[in-house]
């Protein structure tokens, strides 16, 4: 098969990243992408770029997953225990790590996103919230993956254009990007920010929802390059987004800022580069926030489906129940008038603290050759997979205070 036919199969079936992409690139990544921009210029990238890579061969595994067993990370975990003290322990960090976790995010991601509505609007913060949640809630009970998928593609797409042309637009030091952002340097000022950026990026529930969604989409072992292809392309796209984030604030923002809200680069925008700045950023902020509210309650169903042995079904009662559950829960809370920034960073924090665990699960399970036979992690692969947990839990320890 030619080349460029081979391309463009592989282009036609991306699916499955973007739908992480979307739920990684949330008002929660919005607003830390553009603290850290604002706080340190553009110092942190290589933080970001980090994150982007082991988010990357991260998703890798759990696709490789997800296409060769035809199960889940939740089911996986679920079957690595025997005793069933352990294989309930198991089922409850997962169901309280990914659904709790979830909520926790939803929130933020339905507020976080009303802001950018609201800055063009200048409608009610919680009716535009409520009106994500409800709208959130048709795309998912619709019930149907391809039109979901489709979906999260187009968001991705506008997401990509808003963030990146506003990036470009700037005008930003190019030199000082490269001789400032990719020099590691983390430090007692920084370490919070470090965290958060990777708390943002190497989403827990996302591991569980790509493994899932994988299934919907690539059918087998014949697939798995597209699969592969699918995770590089989308994960790249992501990394692009945030990094544009960070260099639009270090740019609009003087060293040193903390930003309020994520609709106020926005405005910020609006001096430097005219009013259309500031529709073309909320525009962004806004589907950011519609992406997010749709993932986390989605992951949150399959997560649990997957822990408790219940069909996977978008259409079924028990995995609808759940999704709706978490999608309420953030709206209630989103209702209230919680600060949107507290739950937000909250969310960022709490991933970065359970990140390590959930590596190491993954760990062991991509090393089992009873569910993975020939496709179990190649040394090289288990080498950066345990960096990564090194380095995860190194910094959830700096988090504490012990280092």
């Amino acid at each position: 098969m030619p080349k460029d036919s081979t391309f463009k199969r592989r282009l036609k079936n991306v699916g499955p990243g973007a739908i992480v992409a979307a739920a990684i690139i949330g008002p929660g990544t919005v607003t830390t992408a553009s603290n850290v921009g604002a706080e340190f210029g553009y110092a942190l990238i290589w933080a970001l770029v980090f994150s982007v890579i082991a988010t990357m061969f991260l998703q890798e595994m759990v696709t490789r997953l997800g296409v060769i067993t035809r199960k889940d990370l939740s089911t996986i975990l679920r079957e690595q225990f025997s005793n069933p003290i352990l294989k309930w322990l198991t089922i409850l960090l997962i169901i309280s790590a990914i659904v709790i976790g979830s909520a926790a995010y939803e929130a933020g991601n339905i507020v976080g996103g009303a802001l950018g509505m609201v800055a063009i609007t200048g409608l009610p913060t919680k009716l535009v919230a409520i009106l994500i949640g409800v709208l959130a809630g048709i795309l998912l009970w619709i019930g149907q993956y391809k039109v979901i998928e489709r979906v999260f593609v187009g968001l991705i797409l506008i997401m990509t254009l808003s963030f990146v042309i506003t990036a470009i637009v700037v005008q930003p030091d190019l030199s000082s990007i490269f001789t400032k952002g990719f020099v590691p340097k983390v430090s007692s000022g920084n370490t919070l920010y470090v965290i958060s950026l990777i708390g943002t990026t190497i989403v827990p529930y996302t591991l569980f929802l790509q493994s899932s969604t994988v299934q919907e989409r690539f059918k087998g072992e014949e697939q798995l390059s597209d699969s592969r292809f699918d995770v590089i392309l989308t994960m790249a796209i992501c990394g692009i987004i945030s990094v544009s984030i960070i260099i639009t604030a270090a740019a609009a923002f003087p060293l040193g800022t903390s930003i309020q809200d994520p609709s106020s680069m926005a405005e910020q925008l609006q001096p430097l580069l005219g009013s259309w700045a500031k529709y073309v950023f909320a525009i962004g902020i806004f589907a950011a926030g519609i992406s997010s509210s749709m993932t986390a309650p989605l992951a949150a169903a399959y997560a649990t489906a997957g822990a408790l042995g219940w069909e996977k079904n978008l259409r079924s009662a028990k995995f609808r129940f759940i999704w709706m559950i978490v999608l309420l829960v953030g709206v209630i809370f989103s209702s209230l008038g919680y600060d949107p920034i507290q739950l937000i960073v909250f969310s960022q924090y709490a991933n970065g603290l359970i990140l390590p665990i959930i590596v190491l699960f993954l760990m062991f399970a991509m090393n089992n050759r009873k569910t993975l036979h020939q496709y179990v992690n190649p040394i090289w692969i288990n080498i950066v997979g345990w960096l990564i947990f090194i380095i995860t839990v190194t910094l959830s320890l700096m988090s504490f205070g012990i280092f």
